[in-house]
């Protein structure tokens, strides 16, 4: 596992991550109990990103790693799954079950998305529930430069459901009020990443409180 240097760690427990870093860990011995019922939108997902065979992937926000054995199977051995965390509380499960399962081919980075020692070009990258990263552009043009052209990008999490569908909106402002530090951009979760990305698609699922957004990195990035 990679670990960032103890100054960066000072400062991205400062502004904007502070809430999110106290969030998590709080959730964390929690977190997958609380991310069951939303099992079948992961799976969606990692098919929507359709990770192949000797592909590296970026499962960005990772948490406790609740998609590494999924994205493995997709990738083989030859792939790579490098998971980026800034929560060590997550980072710490993600690392047991890594080593619990013997995957070699996942490598664990404890940063912040905007500051992660990537060091190479991805072929693939997935956003799952990751609000918070969705809406911060440090952290999405660190990604997009790690990612080669051509590279697929899915994204998945809450979003309003529409104006009328109050009953719903109550449910995802109770989930979003427990899971994310802002409101900010709830309503189209991924428009930064759209702007970065090309060949878009979004699914509404679950009576449109969940979004599923599939995009390509532009081949001239």
């Amino acid at each position: 596992m990679q670990r960032r240097p103890s100054s960066a760690g000072t400062d991205a427990r400062a502004g904007p991550h502070a809430a999110a870093l106290a969030q998590y860990r709080r959730r964390a011995a929690v977190y997958d109990l609380e991310l069951a019922a939303f099992e079948p939108i992961r799976r969606r997902a990692i098919e929507a990103l359709a990770p192949q065979p000797g592909d590296v992937v970026l499962d960005v926000g990772c948490g406790t790693g609740l998609s590494f054995a999924a994205l493995r199977a997709a990738v083989g051995s030859e792939g790579r799954v490098i998971g980026i965390e800034q929560s060590a509380e997550m980072v710490a499960q993600a690392r047991e079950r890594v080593r619990a399962n013997g995957w070699s081919n996942v490598t664990l980075i404890e940063a912040t998305t905007s500051e992660a020692p990537i060091g190479l070009a991805a072929d693939a990258a997935l956003l799952h529930f990751t609000h918070d990263i969705l809406r911060e552009p440090p952290a999405l043009a660190h990604l997009m430069r790690h990612l080669r052209p051509g590279a697929r990008v899915t994204a998945a999490g809450l979003q309003w459901a529409g104006a009328v569908l109050w009953p719903i909106n109550l449910f995802v402002l109770g989930a979003a009020l427990h899971s994310v530090s802002s409101l900010e951009g709830l309503d189209r979760p991924w428009s930064r990443l759209a702007a970065l990305t090309e060949r878009h698609r979004v699914d509404a699922l679950l009576g449109g409180s969940v979004f599923v957004f599939s995009a390509v990195v532009p081949a001239h990035a």
